[in-house]
Protein backbone atom coordinates (compact mmCIF):
# COMPACT_ATOMS: atom_id res chain seq x y z
CA UNK A 1 0.00 0.00 0.00
CA UNK A 2 0.72 3.56 -0.91
CA UNK A 3 0.52 5.95 1.58
CA UNK A 4 4.23 7.80 1.84
CA UNK A 5 4.17 11.42 0.12
CA UNK A 6 6.72 13.44 -0.89
CA UNK A 7 6.32 16.81 -2.10
CA UNK A 8 9.59 18.21 -4.10
CA UNK A 9 10.91 22.26 -3.18
CA UNK A 10 9.95 22.62 -6.69
CA UNK A 11 6.40 21.59 -6.17
CA UNK A 12 5.95 23.57 -2.51
CA UNK A 13 7.45 26.37 -4.24
CA UNK A 14 4.73 26.48 -7.42
CA UNK A 15 1.91 25.03 -4.70
CA UNK A 16 2.60 28.28 -2.68
CA UNK A 17 1.66 30.53 -5.41
CA UNK A 18 -1.77 28.84 -6.10
CA UNK A 19 -4.86 30.03 -4.73
CA UNK A 20 -5.73 29.03 -1.34
CA UNK A 21 -8.46 26.84 -2.55
CA UNK A 22 -5.85 25.14 -4.34
CA UNK A 23 -3.42 24.50 -1.69
CA UNK A 24 -6.28 23.15 0.43
CA UNK A 25 -7.38 20.92 -2.08
CA UNK A 26 -3.94 19.64 -2.55
CA UNK A 27 -3.56 19.07 1.43
CA UNK A 28 -6.53 17.26 1.85
CA UNK A 29 -5.57 15.01 -1.14
CA UNK A 30 -2.59 14.17 0.45
CA UNK A 31 -3.47 13.61 4.23
CA UNK A 32 -6.07 11.18 2.83
CA UNK A 33 -3.31 9.43 0.96
CA UNK A 34 -1.04 9.30 3.97
CA UNK A 35 -4.01 8.01 6.01
CA UNK A 36 -5.71 5.33 3.65
CA UNK A 37 -3.33 4.68 0.67
CA UNK A 38 -3.41 6.12 -2.39
CA UNK A 39 -5.48 2.89 -4.27
CA UNK A 40 -8.56 3.68 -1.73
CA UNK A 41 -8.19 7.47 -2.34
CA UNK A 42 -8.73 6.65 -5.98
CA UNK A 43 -11.54 4.41 -5.80
CA UNK A 44 -13.44 6.49 -3.37
CA UNK A 45 -12.67 10.63 -4.39
CA UNK A 46 -10.50 9.63 -7.19
CA UNK A 47 -13.02 11.17 -9.73
CA UNK A 48 -12.99 14.04 -8.91
CA UNK A 49 -9.45 14.93 -9.59
CA UNK A 50 -9.09 12.63 -12.10
CA UNK A 51 -6.25 10.58 -10.71
CA UNK A 52 -4.90 9.52 -14.40
CA UNK A 53 -1.65 8.44 -15.68
CA UNK A 54 0.34 9.94 -18.54
CA UNK A 55 1.99 9.44 -21.58
CA UNK A 56 4.03 11.00 -24.08
CA UNK A 57 7.07 13.26 -22.54
CA UNK A 58 5.54 12.45 -19.40
CA UNK A 59 4.90 8.57 -19.37
CA UNK A 60 5.67 7.07 -15.82
CA UNK A 61 4.02 9.53 -14.29
CA UNK A 62 0.56 10.38 -13.27
CA UNK A 63 -1.35 13.49 -12.30
CA UNK A 64 -4.23 15.12 -10.37
CA UNK A 65 -6.49 17.94 -11.17
CA UNK A 66 -6.97 20.42 -8.58
CA UNK A 67 -9.56 22.42 -10.34
CA UNK A 68 -10.08 23.78 -13.55
CA UNK A 69 -6.61 25.54 -13.97
CA UNK A 70 -4.22 23.49 -11.91
CA UNK A 71 -2.79 19.80 -12.19
CA UNK A 72 0.03 18.51 -9.70
CA UNK A 73 2.09 15.91 -11.22
CA UNK A 74 3.68 13.06 -9.20
CA UNK A 75 4.95 9.69 -9.77
CA UNK A 76 5.19 6.42 -7.77
CA UNK A 77 8.80 4.67 -7.15
CA UNK A 78 9.70 1.88 -4.45
CA UNK A 79 6.89 2.72 -2.60
CA UNK A 80 6.43 6.41 -2.12
CA UNK A 81 4.63 8.93 -4.09
CA UNK A 82 6.60 11.70 -5.32
CA UNK A 83 5.01 15.22 -6.58
CA UNK A 84 7.50 16.98 -8.88
CA UNK A 85 5.24 19.85 -10.51
CA UNK A 86 2.32 21.94 -9.84
CA UNK A 87 1.35 24.16 -12.75
CA UNK A 88 -1.41 26.43 -13.52
CA UNK A 89 -3.29 25.13 -17.12
CA UNK A 90 -4.38 27.76 -19.24
CA UNK A 91 -6.94 26.46 -22.01
CA UNK A 92 -5.58 28.69 -24.57
CA UNK A 93 -2.68 26.48 -24.77
CA UNK A 94 -4.16 23.85 -26.35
Amino acid sequence: MINTVIVTKVALKQLSKCPKQVQKKFRIWVANVEESGVEEVRRVGGKGLHDEPLAGDRAGQRSIRLGKGYRAFYTIEDGVMKFLQMIEVNKHDY
